[in-house]
């Protein structure tokens, strides 16, 4: 078979994903076309863009989820390929596999990879299979008769989670079986609404552990590496906030394992994209396999900065059949990498979205600090999409020094005109908990239940 050639690519997505890729278009002589929303005409992906196309109206379900006004202005722009960026279409195998079908590249995994790996029950009944370890818990979908008979042989306390899930969305938490009931119908109303999946599963509900997730990068010809792990705690319902590379609470053995057996899940599921394995890991350092994201994940600039390795370019690369460039001898990791999220969230306020006119902008700069946004003065912010509004990034040799450099770009960003969570980080930035890495997935949510209450964390 001949190895499909990119000579034209069309971007399914919004903001500062929708110009890293764009980015790297230039630089690999790629010619690109962004697909925007009437929301987003005015965007810099847009301005920027060699050539640019409306595919529907403001909110998501009319355009950015539109699968069939994507395909068709993509083949109508006379593209060879669709990215799809990450969230969206992004993980979504029907789409996928109509844009193969359609005779174009689909920037990501095979289709029947992505339906594998997004049905979180078969996910786990390939990883189980292979000896990689899982978090207890059922092995299909289950009405919620069947769940509560499950929870009730693990043990309280359960999570209850989407089968088609992701980001967050479509899961809850049942400590007792008291609350079991409106735990899985809230859970079961937000999959269908953000999915159109009502299929539920029941697991372990690990608390306090760190998650953790591996970088994975394979090809088709069966060749498969890792790119070392990031530590994903910090986060509010479910939503990371802050990602730092490597995870300073493991030791160098744990991450050898820890990355080694992602490498092997990737292996697994016959993996042929750039990929991410997630773990949760106890406080024993017993980690367990939760899901894979089949996509370019939001914060993978810290790994392309601890690496040298550019993802994107790579993912690319990887669609057009083109065997992986590294072996795994070569991929080194050097010095410390960290993430902060800045979003159009107001952390006195439980972190409520907000909107508005971005009337005066000051991006920070200077050796070791990357910032990752469409945002520019003037822009619109509305309430039609996720909030992130921009990435600011930070390498240095040393976490302590890479977390003291964040310090300075947050208090160099300004962004007048509408309310934004930096504060919240640099908060977190100068706390005990987070500066000695014991951070657990709850810490950041006890610590803007204080900013709320303005009080001090202890």
């Amino acid at each position: 078979m001949t190895e499909p050639v990119i000579h034209k690519l069309f971007v399914a997505n919004r903001g500062e994903i929708a110009l890293r890729i764009l980015r790297a278009c230039r630089e690999m002589g790629i010619t690109y076309v962004i697909g925007y929303s009437k929301a987003d005409k005015e965007s810099l992906p847009v301005l920027l863009a060699d050539e640019a196309v409306c595919i529907g109206d403001s909110l998501a379900s009319d355009s950015y989820l539109n699968a069939g006004s994507i395909i068709q202005a993509a083949c109508l722009c006379g593209c060879d390929a669709i990215h799809p960026g990450f969230g969206f279409l992004s993980e979504n195998a029907e789409f996928a596999r109509m844009v193969e079908a359609c005779g174009l590249v689909f920037v990501g995994p095979r289709w029947q990879v992505i339906s594998q790996m997004a049905d979180k029950t078969k996910a786990r009944s390939l990883m189980k299979k292979a000896g990689i370890p899982v978090i207890p818990g059922s092995e299909k979908p289950l009405e919620e008769e069947e769940a509560l008979e499950t929870a009730r042989v693990i043990g309280y306390p359960v999570v209850i989670k989407a089968c088609n899930g992701g980001g967050g969305k479509g899961m809850r938490i049942a400590v007792s079986e008291e609350e079991f009931h409106d735990a899985y119908q809230t859970a079961r109303s937000e999959a269908v609404a953000c999915f159109g999946d009502r299929r539920m599963y029941v697991e372990k509900y690990i608390g306090n552990p760190k998650h953790v997730e591996v970088q994975v990068a394979a090809d088709s010809y069966g060749n498969c590496i890792h790119l070392f792990e990031r530590d994903c705690s910090f986060q509010v319902r479910n939503q990371k906030l802050i990602e730092e590379t490597p995870c300073a609470w493991i030791d160098e053995p744990v991450r050898e394992q820890i990355c080694r057996t992602a490498a092997k899940a990737a292996l697994q599921a016959g993996y042929d994209s750039i990929g991410t394995v997630e773990f949760l890991v106890d406080d024993q350092f017993r980690f367990y396999f939760m899901e894979m994201n089949t996509r370019i994940q939001v914060e993978h600039p810290i790994t392309e900065m601890v690496t040298g390795v550019d993802l994107v370019a790579l993912q690319i690369r990887l669609a057009c059949r083109e065997k992986l460039p590294y072996t795994q001898e070569e991929i080194c990791l050097h010095g410390s990498a960290l993430e902060c999220r800045i979003n159009a969230q107001d952390p006195e306020q439980n972190l409520q979205p907000s909107a508005g006119t971005v009337r005066f902008l000051n991006l920070p700069g200077g050796k070791g600090v990357r910032v990752d946004t469409a945002m520019y003065q003037g822009m619109e912010v509305y309430p039609f999409y996720d909030p992130m509004l921009c990435k600011l990034i930070t390498f240095s040799g040393t976490r302590d020094q890479c977390i003291q450099k964040m310090k300075t770009a947050i208090e160099e960003f300004v962004a007048d005109g509408v309310v934004t969570n930096e504060a919240f980080h640099y908060r977190a930035l100068e706390h005990e908990t987070f500066r000695n890495a014991s951070y657990s997935t709850s810490f950041a949510t006890q610590l803007l239940q204080e900013t709320e209450a303005g009080h001090e964390l202890v």
